[in-house]
C-alpha cells in the first residue's frame, strides 16, 4: 500500500534513507558524503520546507519512500530511496507512477550525475535529462544546495515541463 507519511514514521524515513545511500558511498563526489548521508536534522530542515514523503508499506513497514515538493509552478521528486534488501522489486517504480499521478504541474528531479541507475530509473518512467545551463538554473531556482552539488547533479524533467518549455 502506498501511503503518505506521518510525524510517526520519522525513524523509519531516515533508515530507509541512509540505508539506501550507501549505494552512493564511493560512486559520488568523496566531498559530497556525509556520515550518515542524511543526518536527522537534515531530514527534517526538508520535511519542515515542504518535502511530503510518500512510503509503499507491506506488513506495516515501509520499504521505500520518495518526497513531493510543490514549489508553485513545478513539483520536485525529492529524496527517493527503497530498502537495500527490497530493491528491484517494483518499490521505485510504484512510488514514482503514484506519485506522478498526484502532479498536475511539470515535475523536475535532481539527482547525482555519477549514479547513472538512478537516471537510468527515471527515465524508464519517462523523464528526460536537460542541458547543463538549464540544470544549472533549475537546481538554483527550486533547490537549496551547495554549488559543488549544483556541478555534480543532473536535472530530469517530465513531458509536461518538456512541452511548456519547448
Amino acid at each position: 500500500m502506498i501511503r503518505i507519511c506521518e510525524t510517526a514514521d520519522f525513524d523509519e524515513i531516515f533508515e530507509i534513507i541512509n540505508d539506501a545511500a550507501e549505494a552512493y558511498r564511493g560512486i559520488i563526489p568523496a566531498d559530497r558524503w556525509h556520515d550518515p548521508y542524511m543526518p536527522k536534522e537534515d531530514l527534517r530542515h526538508e520535511m519542515d520546507g515542504g518535502v511530503v514523503f510518500w512510503g509503499l508499506e507491506a506488513d506495516g513497514r515501509l520499504l521505500g519512500v520518495m518526497g513531493l515538493q510543490d514549489m508553485g509552478d513545478v513539483y520536485l521528486v525529492r529524496h527517493a530511496y527503497v530498502r537495500t534488501a527490497e530493491r528491484r522489486g517494483g518499490i521505485g517504480g510504484a512510488l514514482v507512477k503514484a506519485l506522478y499521478e498526484k502532479t498536475t504541474k511539470p515535475t523536475l528531479i535532481g539527482t547525482w550525475a555519477a549514479a547513472d541507475w538512478a537516471v537510468r530509473f527515471y527515465e524508464k518512467y519517462g523523464f528526460r535529462m536537460v542541458d547543463t545551463q538549464t540544470k544549472n538554473r533549475l537546481l538554483k531556482t527550486y533547490w537549496t544546495i551547495p554549488e559543488r552539488q549544483v556541478e555534480t547533479s543532473v536535472v530530469l524533467a517530465d513531458e509536461r515541463w518538456w512541452a511548456a518549455n519547448a
